[in-house]
């Protein structure tokens, strides 16, 4: 069996300050808990020191503005793109799309994905104009074996209310989940609820959406579902996913723009 290098080697993005210092995004601050450059090891430690500093508990508040972030697949350079998109609430109309390129200097491991993937997608929130209410990622929050996906770790960076959104299970265990849109099961994990199991589409696969950071379950479960318009991930995700991949994502602007000329 092939080992996996023992280094996480990441080069934190531009601008990222030393650790337990913090820069400025408008009125979102990214506090940076931790180095970059650690053994998968410290990575797993630093993994279970942060989860105690994660709230699993939010105020129930009307978000005007909805973001959503995802980040490429790298190409055959390694060379990956991480997407922020803004969307208004309930439109869901896009009104700001920022993205990052930059190299992704640590393979995929599982359980570590945010330290593979965290600096890219904060280089891309830290071009955003517009500071969200909530942000959904497509990954995991607290349904993780060390409790800190990366829904957790980019909340904490960014002290915003974060879900996870994620398309596959890391742990955990559910019972089936009824075919209609809606529908849902507890995830739970050495006795503890995680998260939940939930069919935004009559017919699709469900997805597993848990409490990145700020947000109690019900609420991070209310929210994703709401922000579903027809598809199996939520807008936000689905959105920044597009742009990360280099499609086109229309702002709102844009389209009063093309009116205008």
């Amino acid at each position: 069996m092939q080992q996996v290098a023992s280094t996480v080697n990441i080069s934190p993005p531009p601008m990222l300050p030393p650790a337990n210092q913090a820069i400025i995004i408008k009125d979102m601050k990214i506090q940076q808990l931790h180095a970059w450059q650690i053994s998968t090891e410290q990575a797993k430690k630093i993994q279970i020191e942060l989860a105690s500093q994660i709230s699993h508990k939010g105020k129930a508040v009307e978000p005007r503005f909805i973001a959503g972030v995802d980040i490429s697949a790298p190409d055959a350079n390694g060379i990956a793109r991480a997407a922020a998109v803004i969307l208004d609430y309930p439109k869901l109309e896009v009104v700001e799309v920022k993205t990052a390129e930059g190299k992704l200097n640590l393979p995929y491991i599982p359980g570590l994905l945010s330290f593979r993937e965290a600096p890219l997608v904060l280089a891309a929130c830290q071009k955003l104009s517009i500071d969200p209410d909530i942000i959904l990622l497509d990954g995991q929050g607290i349904a993780h074996p060390r409790r800190f996906g990366i829904a957790s770790h980019i909340g904490l960076l960014l002290n915003t209310p974060t879900i996870g959104c994620a398309k596959s299970r890391l742990c955990g265990n559910h019972a089936p989940v009824n075919a209609e849109a809606g529908a849902y099961a507890e995830l739970n994990d050495k006795g503890e609820t995680i998260g939940i199991v939930m069919r935004t589409k009559t017919g699709v696969n469900p997805i597993y959406v848990s409490i990145g950071h700020r947000i109690d379950l019900p609420a991070a479960m209310h929210w994703a579902l709401k922000c579903c318009r027809n598809h199996r991930l939520p807008e936000p995700c689905r959105l920044a996913h597009l742009a990360a991949s280099g499609k086109s994502v229309t702002t709102t602007y844009s389209q009063q723009q093309r009116l205008l000329t």
